[in-house]
């Protein structure tokens, strides 16, 4: 999680902020006993990439975890622990060293070392190559070098070979956390199979990827039907307790609830909010609830004329009553949001947007008029993340609260809406959801609303901004840190570049087939504890 980031599905509440308490802990998924030799079936929606430093979205994530084993993990206490690593190490938090475990190969028999990292993080920064999570490079020396459509150079300065199995990393700046960012998907290796040349992409990688995790790929992705794996059983580290998984892709979570009802699906990673009331009833056990990372967003594309005063953006989000949506649509399965970070991480302050996220119609149509906000309003989501409902609430809130007219459109897929956002095509405000990918406020501050994020689709810009967030990077340690993002976070307040709607809960469920489910904080079913049962 690896992957973590932008999420298709609505997620749903924290439990350990909401004091709810799980609703099974895994469920039996029956009597049998494990069958080791047999595949699940997990539902996705359909993945915008499978190349780790091109995959910034959580179904794709899901797929890579599977393919790949990062170099540090999480324990419960969000502290990174070495996985892939052997160690990583540093005494001034700018030169880094990272030592690698011995014996990992590629699922294509390569083995795994220094330059595999180096490869594969020179292709992500390297700028012609378009890769979405190029940004998570910026913090390495030499990153500027290779922007631009002419690049001066093609490799990371910062990123040197010291033998076989270790590398030095070092920083443009001391970043403390750097060792929590490596469990990131962007910082996945890749062979040399995965390239045509040095530095370019062989054709045809990412509908087979080739990974060093616990599966391997099984074919090829089929896109808008399911990607496949089956274990790698020459993978040294934890080995999964499935023979394969079907991560098998969906259009509508209605769907995938009726086939985990009826044993056709094993595990569906968000209830659909229609289903939320009666989901105990159905599954019993097997529905299941734990803390996530999520945050749910509306965003503004504040380079149009319309969207472009902040008064007008909080007039509508001072419109909106989170509470009522929260109650009526989720049935109180979420906790409504009034802060741009998630309560997981440190430094989470409740109610950062003051007046704008209190519910006062009144005082919103007088702003709203004021600030000459347009007379019709465009909310655009994806239709295949169980969206609609809460949608079309917002939007008779609005018409009845500012007297606009408000339309909800969807688009088919996630991937779809992100591409016309990046393009900035006209899409009017847009539903956005963040699941973070390292556990820091930093992270749910730099991608988002940096002038350079990897995920700042809004066009949001504000030099101050910018600027606080560099000189949190630099602190000497946590505390430090979090003043200066908490101060950052006060100028979003400010500026409002997004509504903040809703922290979300993992909500699923699975079949009668499979026990011990568990997703964690980053939308991600864990696949080396699910276990197949007869």
């Amino acid at each position: 999680m690896r992957v973590r980031r932008l999420a298709a599905w609505t997620a749903l509440p924290l439990a350990v902020t909401l004091g709810l308490v799980a609703c099974g802990s895994g469920g039996d998924g029956g009597s049998g006993q494990s069958d080791p030799n047999a595949a699940v079936r997990i539902e996705i929606a359909e993945p915008q990439h499978l190349v780790p430093t091109n995959t910034n979205e959580t179904s794709g994530s899901q797929v890579l975890a599977a393919l790949f084993s990062p170099l540090v993990d999480y324990d419960e206490a969000n502290k990174p622990y070495e996985v892939a690593a052997e160690s990583v190490t540093s005494s001034d938090n700018k030169v880094w060293t990272i030592k690698l475990k011995d014996g990992y190969t590629f699922h294509n028999g390569e083995k795994v070392t220094a330059d595999s990292y180096l490869d594969a993080w020179n292709y992500g920064a390297y700028a012609p190559n378009g890769q979405n999570s190029s940004y998570f490079f910026e913090k390495i020396a030499g990153y500027d070098a290779l922007q631009g459509e002419q690049p001066a150079a093609k490799t990371l300065s910062g990123l040197k070979k010291v033998d076989d199995l270790t590398f030095t990393v070092t920083l443009t700046e001391p970043y403390s956390e750097f060792k929590s960012m490596l469990g990131y998907t962007a910082f996945y290796p890749l062979p040399k199979a995965a390239f045509s040349a040095p530095g370019v992409l062989a054709e045809g990688y990412e509908q087979a990827p080739i990974g060093q995790g616990p599966f391997k790929m099984k074919g090829s992705w089929q896109h808008d039907a399911k990607v496949e794996v089956e274990k790698y059983d020459a993978f040294p580290g934890q080995q999964p307790k499935v023979a394969g998984v079907e991560f098998r892709i969906y259009q509508q979570l209605t769907a995938a609830y009726a086939d985990v009802l009826s044993d056709n699906l094993d595990v569906i990673k968000t209830i659909p909010t229609e289903n939320l009331s009666t989901a105990g009833t159905d599954l019993g056990d097997r529905f299941q609830q734990s803390p996530a990372s999520s945050l749910q967003v509306l965003a503004f594309p504040t380079f149009q004329k319309e969207f472009s005063n902040p008064e007008v953006r909080k007039a509508i989000s001072m419109a909106i009553d989170r509470d009522e949506i929260t109650k009526s649509i989720f049935k109180d399965s979420q906790q409504p949001a009034r802060s741009f970070v998630s309560p997981v991480v440190a430094g989470y302050r409740e109610n950062t947007i003051g007046s704008a996220g209190e519910f006062d119609p009144t005082k919103a149509k007088v702003l709203y008029q004021a600030g000459g906000g347009p007379k019709k309003i465009e909310l655009s989501y994806n239709g295949d993340g169980g969206h609609k409902d809460w949608v079309d609430a917002t939007c008779n809130q609005l018409k009845a609260n500012l007297g606009v007219e408000c339309v909800g459109t969807a688009e088919p897929k996630f991937a779809d809406l992100l591409t016309k956002v990046k393009a900035k095509q006209p899409v009017g405000l847009f539903r956005m959801g963040w699941v973070m990918d390292y556990p820091s406020m930093e992270n749910y501050l730099g991608p988002l609303y940096s002038t350079n994020g990897s995920s700042n689709y809004y066009g949001y810009s504000n030099p101050e901004f910018d600027k606080l967030l560099a000189e949190g990077a630099k602190a000497p340690n946590e505390e430090a840190a979090v003043k200066k993002y908490q101060a950052a976070e006060d100028l979003l307040a400010e500026d409002m570049p997004v509504i903040p709607l809703r922290f979300g809960q993992n909500n699923f469920g699975h079949s009668t087939k499979v026990k011990n489910v568990a997703m964690d904080l980053f939308d991600r079913i864990d696949l080396l504890k699910i276990e197949a049962v007869r």
